[in-house]
């Protein structure tokens, strides 16, 4: 083993070959600003390397060998909501938002991961201990978190590290959802058996969304089956660089749902869906065996909305009227990620006494991308704000959506300006729609 010292080139050199295979992609590039046009964060920040553009020469210039891949490199690829309109607007059709991640794969290998992710993803690959701790974070959150006087809205009783003081969360569910259900719910001559993935948010804070799930489907006469073995589909590793701990959720959730034989797999969230759809296939691409396992299941994989309409079909006569005035927020990975934007709202079209309001840009980022709210709440709220100013505009007194972490920032948003709307999953009105038309 040499004594000598690596030196900066050694190191650039080291870097370049971790983008190597990124060289043609990204000189497709031509660097022409559209992107500037659609970025949540540029609109905030002004700044060149907020933006989708910016991203892509910073990473140009790892691989020409004029900078490292360093902490100011990293710090750059993470400020991205991942809400993909760069690469919808891109006329050269070049893939930024996976590019992006690819950046932030680098990093990670080059640098590894922060310290506070680190121990968090640990704890996320470890099944059983991520459930514990969430199981004990709803029975003692109330010691922790005051409930605010309106549906599922929470602020911390005192400070905590990474929680901006000001921010309104959700409270955890004494009880998860799947703890509340068996693994198989039997139906009186089913017309189909579906998996249903709960994913995190909805197995631990927002149980009334899968409680709905569970009711519309039942109302349809729908075996279902809720594995209890499944496990977070990995998309928040996926997104912040760590590629080999998402393969380890995906293969675990791969392995699981292929034990059960079922029609098709649903989840009610978009990011979960795009998860069993496209990112599972993506990251076994060097591995036929487990890509051609993933594609098998990411075919009978979908949305619920998309599930309902385009599968399931449903009876417009069992519903009954539910009347609010509905306002619909597209969650970025359903609008751009799975493109299901039509079928939610058919559904709400087909409520008797909904009255359905478009909002302008209704498929703009609201700033929540995930963690990144958490680490960057000041730029998230600016973003969220712009939302917030198009939903007061409708006079909706409900906003719907299709994302457990949007309809928590969309609230945190609407408590900062002093507003008082709703906030459901696109199925709870539905399922709101079935309960009224029993009474008929």
């Amino acid at each position: 083993m040499s004594d000598k010292p690596v030196t900066a080139q050694a190191i650039n050199e080291s870097d370049k070959e971790l983008l190597a295979d990124l060289q043609d992609a990204l000189a497709n590039c031509m660097k022409c600003g559209n992107c500037m046009e659609v970025c949540p964060i540029y609109k905030e920040l002004g700044t060149e390397t907020a933006v989708a553009r910016g991203k892509l020469a910073l990473m140009e210039a790892v691989l020409s060998g004029k900078i490292p891949i360093s902490e100011n490199f990293d710090k750059w690829m993470t400020k991205c909501v991942s809400c993909k309109a760069c690469t919808v607007k891109c006329p050269c059709g070049v893939p930024a938002d996976e590019l992006i991640v690819r950046g932030r794969q680098a990093a990670v290998k080059a640098r590894g991961l922060h310290p506070v992710k680190k121990q968090v993803f640990n704890l996320l690959k470890n099944r059983i201990m991520f459930d514990l701790a969430l199981r004990m974070a709803g029975l003692f959150g109330p010691l922790s978190f005051k409930k605010l006087p309106r549906p599922m809205a929470a602020v911390a009783r005192f400070p905590m590290p990474g929680l901006d003081k000001r921010r309104v969360t959700a409270p955890f569910a004494t009880s998860p959802l799947r703890n509340q259900h068996p693994e198989v719910i039997k139906a009186d001559k089913p017309k189909m058996k579906v998996g249903f993935f709960t994913g995190c948010t909805i197995n631990y804070i927002y149980t009334d969304v899968g409680q709905a799930v569970i009711d519309v489907l039942k109302a349809n006469n729908i075996e279902i089956v809720i594995p209890a073995l499944q496990h977070c589909c990995g998309t928040p590793i996926y997104m912040s660089g760590d590629v080999e701990s998402a393969k380890l959720l995906a293969k675990h959730n791969i392995e699981v749902f292929e034990q059960y034989n079922v029609d098709y797999i649903i989840a009610a969230c978009g990011s979960c869906t795009e998860a069993w759809k496209i990112e599972f296939v993506e990251l076994f691409h060097d591995d036929p065996a487990m890509k051609a396992r993933a594609e098998k299941l990411a075919k009978k994989t979908y949305e619920i909305s998309e599930f309902l309409v385009d599968v399931v079909k449903i009876d417009k006569n069992k519903l009954g009227p539910v009347n609010a005035t509905v306002t619909m927020h597209d969650p970025c990975h359903m609008a751009r990620g799975i493109k299901v934007t039509a079928q939610p709202r058919q559904i709400l079209k087909s409520i008797p006494g909904l009255n359905f309001v478009e909002m302008k840009d209704a498929d703009r980022c609201c700033g929540s991308g995930g963690s990144f709210s958490l680490a960057n709440y000041e730029i998230s709220r600016k973003i969220n704000d712009r939302k917030i100013t198009n939903i007061a505009a409708t006079k909706a007194d409900t906003v719907a959506t299709s994302c457990g972490t949007c309809r928590m920032h969309i609230i945190d948003g609407l408590v900062q300006n002093n507003l008082n709307q709703n906030v459901v999953h696109v199925i709870q009105l539905l399922d709101k729609a079935y309960k009224a038309g029993q009474k008929k």
